[in-house]
C-alpha cells in the first residue's frame, strides 16, 4: 500500500522525532522530581537509560509503543514493511541485550511502555518507589 504522504513530508516528520527528552520521559521525570526523587538523565550506561538512580543502581527505560513493538498497541505500518519489520525486531533484541548487560553488572532494569506512562503514571511511580525501597532496605532516597 502506498504512503499517504510524500517522501519529503515523511522525512520531515521522522526528523522531528527525538530519542532523548521525549514526552513520556519528561512526564515521568517531572512526577519523580515533584515527589522529591533525584536522579540522573543521559547517564553513560549501556543502552542509554532514560532515568538512572546511581546509588541504588536502577536504570529506567521509557519504551515507545511504536518503536519497541508494544504487544498491546503496536500496529505495523502498511508501507515499507520490509524496513519496519526488521527495524522493530532489532529494537526489541537490542533492549533485551542491554537488559542482560546491565543486570550482569548489578543494575536493576525497569522498562515501561509509553501507554502505561500516559494512561497511569501514578502506578508507574509506585512501582519505581517500591523498587527503590526494596533496594534501599526500606529507606526512601528523597
Amino acid at each position: 500500500m502506498p504512503d499517504r504522504i510524500s517522501k519529503d513530508q515523511r522525512s520531515h516528520i521522522m526528523s522531528c522525532i527525538h530519542s532523548k527528552d521525549t514526552r513520556i520521559e519528561i512526564l515521568l521525570r517531572r512526577e519523580l522530581w515533584r515527589r522529591g526523587y533525584r536522579y540522573r538523565v543521559h547517564y553513560s550506561l549501556p543502552g542509554k537509560p532514560d532515568i538512572v538512580f546511581i546509588r541504588e543502581r536502577v536504570a529506567i527505560f521509557c519504551d515507545g509503543c511504536f518503536w519497541h513493538g508494544c504487544p498491546n498497541c503496536f500496529r505495523p505500518p502498511k508501507s515499507n514493511e520490509s524496513y519496519w519489520g526488521p527495524k522493530i525486531r532489532k529494537n526489541r533484541e537490542r533492549a533485551k541485550k542491554y537488559n542482560e548487560i546491565l543486570q550482569s553488572r548489578g543494575w536493576t532494569v525497569l522498562r515501561f511502555w509509553e501507554h502505561e506512562i500516559l494512561d497511569d503514571s501514578s502506578s508507574i511511580i509506585l512501582k519505581i518507589e517500591k523498587k527503590l525501597g526494596e533496594i534501599g532496605n526500606g529507606k526512601t532516597w528523597k
